[in-house]
């Protein structure tokens, strides 16, 4: 049995080959080979606490309080992130926060918007 590709939108294991093109069944997305190959072969895919595929300048909300090191005060819940940018490293997301300033967060630790 010939291992397929998840479906890069929804992360679905259901996918099947439908000529050159990967079909997933769930969410209708249509994808080629040589697109899974490339988002494997030239960078990681950096996903937010929910599943989602995480981009440069999109807008995310902190699902739980976060201690900001350095400092006594909290980022709340539900504190909306916006334009942010993907790094490599242990904190993948580069960020500026409004009342913080420059911060790096964990995406695990946010959700898409």
């Amino acid at each position: 049995m010939v291992d397929m590709p998840n479906c890069p939108k929804c992360n679905s294991e259901y996918t099947y080959e439908d000529g050159s093109l990967f079909v997933c069944p769930e969410c209708s997305h249509e994808w080629t080979l040589e697109v899974e190959t490339k988002n494997s072969e030239n960078q990681k895919i950096i996903k937010d606490a929910n599943g989602n595929v995480l981009n440069d300048g999109d807008t995310v909300t902190v699902i739980k309080d976060l201690k900001v090191k350095g400092s006594s005060s909290v980022l709340k819940v539900g504190t909306k992130v916006k334009n942010i940018r993907l790094v490599d490293g242990d904190h993948d997301i580069d960020c500026k926060i409004d009342g913080f300033g420059a911060m790096n967060l964990k995406s695990e630790f946010v959700k898409k918007v």
